[in-house]
């Protein structure tokens, strides 16, 4: 069994959360050979949610940012492969939600996930549209650069 719990993303053992994303396969789309940038985006979140085993072993993360009253931006939703089909993901987005009840949770899925969120209760929304950082070495030009 697990547990989750909100804890301040800068306080997250780096390497261990690196190997979570490994483990789950996001870190195919996340800058996970760029240590310091990872490590920035853990700090960067205000609104982190981990899921252990009882053994303490990492299992799975929600790293989101909220202002918590109207929008909650789930940027990443992580579970090791392993635990993947338990009920994890749904665990740590229930914990997500209840941390900032009156916000809507908005999320961008990976395409081998988009069939999972509307099993968990989210609804698709057409509209939704994204701008590169100009830094970042996978994007096409943007119009910022």
């Amino acid at each position: 069994m697990w547990t989750c719990e909100r804890v301040a993303g800068a306080e997250l053992d780096v390497e261990e959360v690196l190997a979570l994303y490994r483990a789950s396969t996001l870190a195919e789309r996340r800058p996970v050979a760029d240590v310091e940038r990872f490590a920035r985006m853990l700090a960067g979140a205000n609104l982190v949610v981990v899921a252990r085993e009882e053994d303490g072993r990492l299992i799975g993360i929600s790293r989101a940012i909220t202002d918590g009253a109207y929008a909650t931006y789930l940027s990443d939703l992580a579970v090791d492969a392993s635990h993947q089909g338990r009920g994890v993901g749904r665990d740590l987005v229930r914990a997500t939600g209840e941390a900032a009840p009156q916000a809507t949770l908005i999320l961008l899925a990976a395409p081998a996930a988009v069939d999972y969120y509307p099993h968990i209760g989210f609804t698709r929304h057409d509209s939704a549209w994204t701008l590169q950082g100009p830094s970042d070495p996978e994007a096409p030009p943007s119009p910022r650069a």
